[in-house]
């Protein structure tokens, strides 16, 4: 086990403030898987060549949905959404993702989930990978309090590292600073296709860092966390944000898990997750505060799974979904999310209404009573009805944007989707089409009926000009608009 020591940057952060209101608000375990692909778990894939039996025990007991959406198809921009309920190509990021020495992306003073809830009373602890920055300088320097950062994002304590598994620093960071300094290096991985399984970048490393160890910390620290919860539970109700680094590469399994997922390194990986997360509810369970706690369970993105995967492992990672992580299609960006809260979500129940992920920030506001000023969670929509099981007849959300890593726009409104842009946007070729180079009548994007079209096959484009006028305008004003949840009283 890596030793924890702290050896820099140990500033013990102020008390919480004191709760406005915490009597009768669950708690809140928020898990974000890392790459999980919508096909792989088998509540949501029968045939997933993936042994799941965490997620869909979940499932089982819980909501999910079929038709939920991470903010954008890559990974930072995710985690901005996610946190602050805001699209995050309305920052300086309007394309691609963070690197581990990029300075803070979420503004100090931006209320976020955790700062929320911290308003209301609760304890907020962030345990895993962080990959929205750190610090305030163009680059980061470690050898200072990383802040901002996770302390000033509103939690009270976090233990993690400073973005993906595949770039460098590999440290540990308590809360905002170091575990143990970067003095070593590392070279690059013998593999360097993403998807040979041992995928990292060359760079600066902690001494005893390994990279395997990574996720068995992360399940170390969230369980602790939650043994801390039990007999007798603090008079606080707590937000715990555990942010897996996988099954993102470097796909690297614990011996246990070697040979579980039928699917290769990647297979077994995403066994591994869904072990942790089972760790992580067995916590839950034997703390015995499991009924007062809403779990939610999702991904950042789709999984990075080309079709040469498809058809090498005969597993379909992101389910009957066009594309892949990155891309802008379906696979990209459409996401398992599956809700369970005791005595309120029904179990085994399941909604088709469109989500987002940005809506976890207005769901919990509407769940603990706190209510949202405009200068926050701008395009997050309420979905606490859907857990109460109520049954809506209009859409929650009047509209929902996508992003891929490259900045290709697409909206989507009912069963309309509409594509600024040939190509896929992100990993999968073709990446951009210049429509000049197809002929003079070519459509300059893409527009496909969900409904009829899953697979996003056949372009009506040039078919429907009227639909495409209109989602045109619409995407344009949504982006213009700087919101797409509407104003409120403040």
């Amino acid at each position: 086990m890596f030793v924890m020591s702290v050896v820099i940057g140990a500033i013990a952060t102020q008390g919480p403030p004191p709760a406005e209101s915490a009597a009768g608000v669950p708690n809140v375990l928020l898990i974000l898987a890392d790459d999980l692909g919508y096909g792989d778990p088998r509540c949501y894939n029968p045939d997933s060549r993936i042994p799941t039996p965490n997620i869909d025990r979940l499932a089982a007991r819980g909501l999910r949905f079929t038709d939920a959406h991470s903010p954008s198809s890559v990974c930072t921009p995710t985690r901005y959404g996610l946190l602050t309920g805001r699209y995050c190509w309305r920052t300086r990021l309007d394309r691609g993702v963070l690197g581990g020495y990029s300075p803070a992306l979420i503004e100090p003073d931006r209320l976020t989930v955790a700062s929320l809830l911290r308003s209301r009373g609760y304890d907020t602890m962030g345990v895993g990978k962080w990959h929205l920055g750190l610090g305030d300088e163009p680059t980061t320097d470690f050898a200072h309090p990383l802040r901002p950062g996770p302390l000033t994002a509103g939690f009270d304590s976090y233990f993690g590292i400073p973005a993906s598994l595949d770039m460098p620093p590999y440290v540990f960071i308590r809360d905002d600073g170091l575990v143990a300094p970067p003095t070593g290096t590392i070279g690059d991985s013998a593999h360097r296709r993403q998807g040979d399984g041992g995928f990292w970048r060359g760079g600066a490393i902690a001494p005893g860092f390994r990279h395997v160890d990574v996720m068995p910390e992360i399940e170390r620290e969230a369980v602790e966390f939650l043994e801390g919860r039990g007999d007798p539970p603090p008079d606080r109700p707590f937000f715990l944000f555990v942010a897996c680094s996988a099954p993102h590469t470097p796909w690297l399994p614990t011996d246990p898990h070697l040979g579980r997922g039928g699917a290769g390194y990647y297979g077994d990986f995403t066994a591994q997750v869904d072990a942790t997360i089972g760790r992580i509810l067995d916590a839950l369970d034997e703390s015995g505060i499991a009924d007062e706690t809403i779990v939610i369970l999702t991904s950042d993105n789709g999984a990075h799974w080309p079709e040469f995967d498809v058809e090498r492992h005969d597993h379909r990672a992101n389910g009957p979904w066009r594309g892949q992580k990155a891309d802008i299609h379906e696979g990209g960006h459409r996401v398992p999310l599956i809700v369970r809260w005791p005595g309120t979500v029904a179990p085994g129940s399941v909604t088709e209404q469109t989500a987002c992920l940005t809506d976890v920030m207005a769901t919990l506001a509407a769940v603990v009573g706190f209510g949202l000023p405009n200068d926050a969670a701008e395009d997050s929509f309420d979905l606490s009805p859907l857990l109460r099981g109520e049954s809506p007849r209009e859409a929650i959300r009047p509209a929902t944007v996508h992003h891929s890593v490259q900045g290709m726009f697409a909206i989507r409104v009912g069963d309309w989707k509409l594509i600024e842009g040939l190509g896929s946007g992100g990993f999968t070729a073709p990446r951009s089409i210049d429509p000049a180079s197809i002929g003079p009548d070519a459509p300059t994007g893409q527009l496909y009926h969900l409904g009829e079209d899953p697979g996003e096959e056949e372009n009506l484009w040039n078919e429907r000009p009227e639909i495409v006028s209109r989602l045109t305008k619409q995407l344009a004003q949504l982006r213009s608009a700087g919101r797409s949840r509407p104003t409120g009283g403040e």
